[in-house]
């Protein structure tokens, strides 16, 4: 069961595009890069350099390794800790490199020693930010090439990535995409396996009892699911049941099912060939009305309002420079 719903999440987790670059810094160096509405990665071949997110000790990234940032957020690169940063937006700007999101970034840029390859991207989402398994994820990720969790040929599929991404030989972009998918599942499973006893809906698939109800949420979010019809469907008394799932997932059972339902509704209001009703109805809404007030409280604007930009934003958005 754990692993078919593992399954059905990473599936979903389709890269819409990819932004991607080539650094070639020389030490001393360090870079600071803003966030993104993406979901950055970064890895190398040359001389390791470090690279931190604030509230979190920096990683040492050696050749091979690979740091994914699921949720975008701001970090800094850099060849020493004691180097003072500089804005990426501001070194872009005075080698008058102008970024374009249909080609690769490449520039040069530190102090003549030794060199750091950095290969980087986006990993660009419609509505990844939504999807229940981001709420899981840390800051970063780092995973590292010598890691038994990584399957063999990542290497492989990392290096054609490379390739096709910096190339832009006939059909690069669609390939890039397809080969970050392939990272990017590979990379979530190296992580979300061994982190399984950790909080969150992950953590609940391993009970017998808590995973069976989180199943039945996620293959038939329109039911009028209740904590009493989700505990009996377990074999649970409700209140044990809505203890145990909060203590494991880290939120109550309507909670969690309600979240679902929203996303699920998001990726069909960015699509817009569904009618509003027909979106209510098949995540388990009978009225417009209370569709879109559950709505609003979750994403913060109205459905309709979602529908025209949400699935445009990200795409075009200037942050997401690699």
């Amino acid at each position: 069961m754990a692993r078919d719903l593992l399954s059905d999440a990473l599936a979903d987790l389709r890269a819409d595009a990819v932004v991607t670059g080539h650094f070639a810094l020389t030490a001393p160096w360090s870079i600071r890069k803003g966030a993104v509405s993406g979901a950055p990665f970064r890895t190398c071949t040359g001389q390791p350099f470090y690279i931190g997110v604030e509230g979190a000790p920096p990683v040492y990234l050696e050749p091979g390794d690979f740091v994914l940032l699921p949720h975008g957020d701001e970090h800094i690169m850099c060849s020493s800790l004691e180097v003072p940063p500089i804005d990426f937006d501001a070194l872009m700007a005075a080698q008058g490199v102008r970024t374009r999101l249909d080609t690769p970034l490449e520039f040069s840029a530190g102090g003549g020693g030794a060199r750091s390859d950095l290969y980087t991207g986006i990993v660009l989402f419609q509505e990844g930010a939504r999807n229940p398994l981001f709420s899981i994820l840390p800051p970063m990720i780092h995973v590292r090439a010598t890691d038994p969790a990584v399957a063999p040929w990542l290497a492989n599929t990392l290096q054609s990535f490379i390739q096709e991404s910096m190339r832009c030989q006939p059909g690069w972009a669609v390939a890039a995409a397809r080969l970050a998918d392939v990272l990017f599942v590979q990379l979530m499973r190296a992580y979300l396996v061994p982190s399984a006893n950790k909080a969150g809906w992950l953590r609940g698939l391993s009970d017998p009892h808590i995973g069976k109800a989180i199943a039945l949420i996620h293959r038939q979010p329109q039911r009028e699911w209740t904590v009493s019809t989700l505990a009996a469907a377990t074999g649970m008394s409700r209140s044990r049941f809505s203890a145990r799932f909060t203590e494991l997932v880290g939120q109550a059972p309507i909670g969690h099912l309600t979240e679902y339902r929203m996303y699920l509704a998001s990726r069909d209001l960015a699509d817009g060939r569904r009618r509003l009703i027909d979106i209510a109805e098949s995540v388990g809404y009978s009225s417009e009305k209370a569709f879109t007030r559950a709505f609003r409280r979750w994403s913060g604007v109205p459905p309709s309002k979602y529908g025209r930009e949400g699935g445009a934003a990200v795409a075009a958005s200037p942050a997401n420079r690699p």
